[in-house]
């Protein structure tokens, strides 16, 4: 199992593109330049150990959240094909640098989720996973019932995240918990 805080998962190659051996990738990440900027990436299948390979050159498909890569060494369709469903993965300690208030989603998992009733902090339950298709939402696994909802991360919804204190605190609309 890979550790978490060392690898971070920015792509799915989900298909083949052309005769040329490059591949389209579904972008799991904010920042396009790692499926633009030519450099080393790692691939994994499944839970297998990741392997280093050099992302040569890349383009983003017009009005789709996809690109095309062309990796180094993989020069047949038919190499290409065997490397469906492979994840791209990047060194986590590579991530860029963000602005004050900017976070990497990665952050959010694990934090403890609050709510804020009657100027008092209560603690409703933990950041379990992220879902980025589209939107940005984060699962959290409620304490009391071990329920899961997903909330979308919003400023107006999640006012507040302390990375430092380990905790955010969510201001849901009426009824978002009970879906």
């Amino acid at each position: 199992m890979i550790n978490q805080n060392e690898w971070l998962t920015v792509g799915l190659i989900t298909s083949c593109h052309g005769i040329n051996g490059q591949v389209k990738v579904k972008s799991l990440s904010d920042f396009e330049e790692r499926f633009l900027k030519p450099g080393i990436r790692w691939l994994q299948k499944e839970n297998e150990p990741p392997s280093k390979i050099e992302l040569i050159s890349g383009f983003k498909q017009p009005g789709k959240e996809t690109f095309v890569v062309k990796l180094q060494g993989i020069n047949t369709r038919n190499h290409a094909e065997k490397l469906k469903k492979f994840k791209i993965l990047v060194k986590a300690d590579t991530l860029p640098k963000l602005q004050k208030e900017e976070f990497h989603l990665l952050e959010l998992v694990n934090l403890e989720v609050r709510t804020l009733k009657n100027d008092e902090l209560k603690k409703i339950g933990k950041v379990i996973n992220l879902e980025n298709e589209k939107n940005n939402l984060l699962v959290i696994e409620l304490f009391q019932n071990q329920k899961r909802v997903l909330v979308p991360f919003v400023k107006e919804i999640v006012p507040l995240i302390d990375i430092k204190n380990n905790y955010l605190v969510i201001n849901p609309p009426n009824g978002l918990l009970e879906l």
